[in-house]
């Protein structure tokens, strides 16, 4: 049962997540400004008015990220309106860019990259799209999809050497994202109709064919000693 085994490896990499909550595990400060891209950063009058007019949504989920899941850092203007370089002409996806803070477990990194690349969509990009793919966003006719961008320490670095990370990006249309929201489409159909390309540091490794089953660890993970602000709503 490739679900099964895949799940019991993943489980033991986020057993061992660091995290840095502060002396007496308090709570967290107030989110990082520099994660949203602002408005005057976009290449194009399309990407522009998007960063304008939703620059407050991308503020609230910047916010709940960094409440909700302390164990994702969000890359400075790692949230914003994005154009993915697959596709021609000025396409415009909600981008997420995440580095998950875990340390690897063997059992992972033994996996091929495929079986990796789907642990962490099937762990993160759906729960992830429920807080990205708002009603507003949904029905913006200007914005074509979006795309959720994951990278993970590949394993221990070697004594004097940099840690090597890996990638994963999942490029989704919002038609398909609309269906699975609304219960249409399921999640295996959610990764099925996902462009995914990887990445072993800075090699691109290509295309991957994701796979994608139930996993509820975002919703049941507790960081132990953290309190999230009680003003933000966690899933």
């Amino acid at each position: 049962m490739i679900n099964t085994k895949l799940g019991r490896a993943i489980v033991g990499l986020a057993a061992a997540a660091t995290l840095t909550l502060g002396v007496n595990g308090a709570l967290a400060a107030d989110a990082p400004a520099d994660r949203v891209l602002q408005p005057d950063r976009y290449t194009s009058d399309r990407g522009r008015a998007l960063g304008q007019k939703y620059q407050g949504t991308l503020r609230d989920l910047n916010a709940k990220i960094y409440h909700c899941m302390p164990w994702l850092d969000v890359k400075p203007e790692g949230i914003g309106f994005y154009k993915p370089k697959h596709l021609d002409g000025d396409i415009r996806y909600l981008s997420l860019n995440v580095t998950v803070d875990q340390q690897p477990a063997a059992e992972f990194t033994r996996l091929a990259v495929q079986d990796r690349v789907s642990s962490m969509f099937s762990r993160y990009v759906p729960h992830l799209l429920r807080s990205m793919a708002t009603n507003d966003l949904l029905k913006e006719p200007t914005l074509d999809g979006f795309t959720v961008i994951a990278s993970w320490l590949k394993g221990e670095p070697t004594s004097g050497q940099p840690p090597v990370m890996e990638t994963a990006a999942a490029f989704m249309p919002k038609a398909l994202v609309t269906d699975f929201l609304r219960g249409r489409a399921s999640l295996a159909q959610l990764a099925e109709g996902a462009h995914v390309i990887a990445w072993d540091g800075e090699t691109k490794l290509g295309n991957v064919k994701a796979k994608a089953w139930a996993d509820d660890f975002v919703l049941t993970y507790k960081v132990a000693g953290y309190t999230p602000d009680p003003q933000v709503t966690c899933p």
